[in-house]
């Protein structure tokens, strides 16, 4: 198989999970609702407005902000990807930047399009493609469903700042998308040599010097 078409499989197949599993949830789990699959993993559904963790700024203008970002960004990482392919990098170099784009494409999809192609009823399971939505274009929320709360208790009172406060580790739900960043940037940190060989003959140089 060559690079080009190890990408293009690494990046269809990625999303389509994405967005498979995102519309699963979203049309059979009420907003709030949780599966427990074992104590420590859980399916629970919930939306957020922006970056991952949940975190949010700026209102519907920060949302917009980071959607258009995400869309640049995008153009960057496409722009990388075709480079070291043409360079005939390893492997593991181009499933791990396809998986960074194909996250980032993943969470831009919720954001552009989730508020148009689904209605959105506090109490009940979303319906796809309804015939009437309030939603708008780039103002949808994305989609988060994977929960590992690993170790649950009190922290002992010597820690800093926390210690006596309940904690719950890990504490923060992601979707698939989040995890194919994960992955990727975590191939690229092992693959560093192959991934950015000018800065390590450089720095090599510079040491020889």
């Amino acid at each position: 198989m060559s690079k080009k078409a190890l990408a293009i499989l690494t990046i269809l197949i990625a999303i389509i999970l994405d967005q498979v599993i995102k519309i699963y949830v979203k049309t059979n789990f009420i907003l709030g609702e949780e599966v427990l699959v074992f104590d420590w993993f859980r399916i629970h559904f919930v939306e957020n407005n922006g970056m991952a963790m949940g975190f949010e700024f700026g209102g519907k203008t920060g949302k917009l902000f980071l959607t258009l970002f995400r869309i640049f960004a995008v153009g960057l990482i496409i722009y990388w990807l075709s480079n070291n392919i043409k360079r005939k990098v390893h492997n593991a170099v181009i499933i791990g930047i396809a998986l960074i784009f194909s996250g980032a494409v993943g969470n831009i999809i919720d954001s552009i399009f989730y508020g148009v192609i689904f209605d959105h009823p506090k109490h009940s399971v979303a319906t796809l493609f309804p015939e009437t939505t309030d939603g708008e274009f780039f103002y949808g929320k994305v989609v988060d469903m994977f929960y590992f709360p690993i170790w649950e208790g009190v922290l002992p009172d010597w820690i800093p700042f926390v210690g006596g406060e309940m904690y719950t580790f890990f504490q923060y739900i992601f979707n698939p998308a989040d995890s194919y960043i994960t992955i990727g940037v975590a191939l690229l940190f092992i693959f560093s040599k192959q991934a950015f060989p000018k800065e390590d003959k450089q720095e090599k140089q510079a040491a020889e010097a």
